[in-house]
């Protein structure tokens, strides 16, 4: 499933308008995403955890010449499911 798609779906779920569900997920990525980039997490009770994970720097190959390069440490956006999600996808 796409943005677009989700979209669609909460439209025809709820009495929203296509324009209002895509103002309220836009602005929910949004501020999920500055929280993020601050260095927050964000805690959705039910169903999971949005945090940033740090990566130490590393070792790695060039795929082309095989060179030996440093990989420098870098941050990632991590989402750990609810124990709700994880059963309802292990159903």
């Amino acid at each position: 499933m796409n943005k677009s798609e989700l979209i669609n779906v909460v439209v025809e779920k709820t009495d929203m308008t296509k324009k209002d569900v895509t103002l309220a997920l836009e602005t929910t990525l949004e501020v999920i995403t500055e929280t993020l980039a601050s260095g927050d997490s964000v805690k959705l009770v039910g169903f999971g955890n949005f945090e940033t994970r740090k990566r130490s720097a590393r070792k790695g190959r060039n795929p082309q010449s095989g060179a030996e390069i440093e990989i420098p440490e870098s941050k990632n956006a991590a989402w750990k499911p609810a124990k709700a999600v994880k059963d309802a996808v292990n159903k």
